[in-house]
């Protein structure tokens, strides 16, 4: 049974651990782009001053000074909004981090349709398409506030440019502090998906905001004799492609389900992994190839199907296809 808990923001917990780490790792430095207070890195501001850079609206700017830095040896945390940064600072993201593999974290808030009524201006569904395709970028999607924490943490001792997308609105907690779930503990590690649900008839591969749903989903297929493997994927690149194959091979049957369009993002990259190796079926939870609208969070959530009933219907459509 999926352990339900309070409500919390991923922007939060980045914006608490981001000090934490500040206290221990004298290198990092936190750069903005005058949306400090949204995107929670204020919070280092206040305690660091010395180490925060205001860059105003310019994030191309933000981008080609955390580069600088990097380069003096410096940890720079970039963070705006993730329509901002992943396309408008794109090639700068490109030529100044990704191409010479510097040691730069680009964490973003407000992605997915999540953003709610700023509308198509302000949300991204495209982000970790567009960073993914980048050599030398990791790309991380955590799915709660803990998982969070535990990913800014990782960051740390990581060597390369990171992306990372958090979401603006408060969403379900399942993890603990720790990084528990249901009692077992787990450690975070780039590249490596957590299992949190054994299953043998299908498996659902998901991150972010769907996890959740995710495992409301298994509960419901429970209930109707099937049983379900749900596979948190945090690291959409590099990809654990041995998780991957070993759901396919165990299961026949998979599901992805992302807070993303379904063109470039987790369900296109775990095709891509079972085209090569293992083919089965795949069935794709996801945002449609649209410009999504203004509206509240959860109002877009069920719009565009990004529920737990639309993962119980794509995964008995996974399962009649084997």
């Amino acid at each position: 049974m999926t352990v339900k808990r309070a409500m919390a923001a991923a922007r939060d917990a980045f914006g608490r651990t981001l000090v934490e780490l500040g206290r221990t790792h004298r290198e990092i430095v936190v750069l903005g782009a005058d949306l400090s207070s949204s995107t929670r890195i204020n919070w280092f501001a206040e305690a660091f001053p010395d180490r925060f850079f205001e860059c105003g609206i310019a994030e191309e700017n933000l981008i080609t000074v955390a580069a600088g830095l990097a380069t003096c040896g410096k940890m720079p945390f970039a963070s705006t909004f993730a329509v901002f940064e992943t396309e408008r600072a794109y090639n700068q993201i490109r030529q100044a981090v990704a191409y010479p593999n510097l040691n730069v974290r680009l964490v973003c808030t407000h992605s997915g349709v999540t953003v709610g009524p700023d509308g198509a201006s302000h949300q991204t569904t495209f982000d970790v398409a567009i960073m993914r395709v980048l050599p030398n970028m990791t790309v991380l999607v955590p799915a709660d506030a803990p998982e969070t924490a535990a990913a800014v943490r990782a960051m740390v001792s990581h060597q390369g440019p990171i992306y990372m997308r958090l979401g603006r609105t408060p969403v379900r907690t399942f993890y603990d502090d720790d990084y528990s779930y249901n009692g077992v503990k787990h450690r975070f590690e780039i590249g490596r998906s957590v299992e949190l649900r054994r299953g043998r008839d299908v498996a659902i591969i998901c991150n972010g905001v769907m996890v959740a749903e995710a495992l409301d989903a298994a509960d419901a297929l429970a209930a109707e004799g099937v049983d379900a493997r749900v596979i948190n994927m945090h690291t959409v690149k590099p990809l654990d492609e041995t998780a991957i194959l070993q759901a396919a091979g165990e299961t026949g049957a998979l599901v992805t389900a992302e807070e993303h369009s379904l063109i470039g993002g987790l369900g296109g990259a775990v095709a891509e992994v079972v085209a090569r190796h293992h083919p089965v079926p795949v069935e794709m939870v996801g945002v449609p190839d649209i410009y999504t609208e203004s509206g509240e969070a959860e109002e877009l959530l069920h719009l565009y199907g990004l529920t737990a009933h639309e993962i119980a219907a794509a995964a008995r459509r996974a399962v009649n296809r084997r």
